[in-house]
């Protein structure tokens, strides 16, 4: 009966972020480690958008599309890292109620919404090699914003789903979150409810966002191939494929760390938060680099921008 009281009053108490089961000693690191990646995507990410915002020769669908994801990335990776990094020095290692559905709420969001925009940006790519003359056509501005608020809403729509449906379960006597952030599978442990229907729903979900987007990404990249294949010339070849392959580099890091982390068995938490620091930290720090040392429209604006701050200097 008592349990079944601090179930019902679950809302009312803080959860405890347990995070890494390391000595004491390896805090500092730990701290000083997220520190410096959550400074890289600051600068990185940040400074993606101001290029792509200030340069006009990038003024194109395949910039903003970018600009969107570093925008996602920033967004995500915040929702994350600061609170991970003031736990390092907290003994309590606390985080509301409130809190803790704010942040599963927000990461959901971002992530499911970088899922698809993935997905639209292998179809553009798709476009401008496939249909090169009917590219400005087909891209249209409408078209752009219509294809980034979709990935938002989807986002939207099931995050809403999926965060409502955890926190309306009853959470037993104990409120130690296994994690270093409020995330679905941990807190599933600390329910006493039945987990079945969430469990289903979550799967179809998974289902709903992962096999659609990689299906379009898969069918892209093989019209892709096929048609780069056919261009007589090898400068022409590489240069088709210098603009997708930053794009695939994304696509494979994201994805490899969401694989790793839903196939790994929940008896292995450790594991889980090594896949999580993957998406969470290591894909928003790789990105704008992935993007800026294989891009070279990306490399001129940059050096450009460079210029004109020294010359100011």
């Amino acid at each position: 009966m008592d349990d079944r009281e601090t179930c019902n009053h679950s809302d009312l108490t803080d959860f405890i972020l347990v995070g890494f089961r390391v000595r004491p000693e390896l805090h500092i690191l730990l701290f000083l480690l997220f520190l410096l990646v959550y400074a890289m995507i600051l600068l990185g990410n940040i400074g993606m958008m101001v290029i792509i915002i200030i340069d006009p020769r990038l003024n194109t669908p395949m910039y903003f599309f970018l600009g969107n994801l570093s925008f996602i990335d920033l967004f995500y990776s915040s929702v994350i890292a600061p609170k991970a990094m003031i736990n390092f020095w907290s003994e309590s290692k606390s985080i509301s109620f409130a809190g803790c559905v704010t942040q599963l709420f927000l990461f959901a969001l971002f992530i499911v919404t970088e899922g698809f925009l993935l997905a639209v940006m292998a179809y553009d790519r798709f476009i401008a090699i496939c249909n090169p003359l009917l590219y400005t056509v087909q891209m249209s501005t409408r078209l752009c914003v219509q294809l980034v608020a979709g990935s938002y809403f989807c986002g939207c729509i099931t995050s809403i789903l999926q965060t409502s449906m955890t926190f309306a379960l009853s959470f037993c006597a104990s409120r130690t979150i296994d994690h270093f952030y409020c995330d679905t599978r941990p807190l599933q442990r600390l329910s006493c409810s039945d987990l079945f229907i969430l469990r289903m729903v979550s799967f179809t979900l998974s289902g709903l966002i992962i096999l659609p987007t990689i299906i379009v990404i898969v069918i892209s990249y093989l019209y892709i191939v096929s048609t780069v294949l056919k261009i007589p010339s090898p400068e022409g070849r590489q240069k088709a494929f210098s603009t997708c392959s930053s794009h695939l580099g994304v696509v494979s890091v994201l994805y490899g760390a969401v694989f790793f982390m839903y196939l790994t068995p929940d008896t292995f938490p450790e594991l889980s938060k090594v896949a999580s620091l993957c998406y969470t930290l290591l894909t928003p720090m790789l990105n704008p680099l992935i993007y800026s040392l294989r891009n070279k429209d990306v490399k001129e604006a940059l050096n450009k921008l460079l210029e004109k701050k020294s010359t100011i200097l």
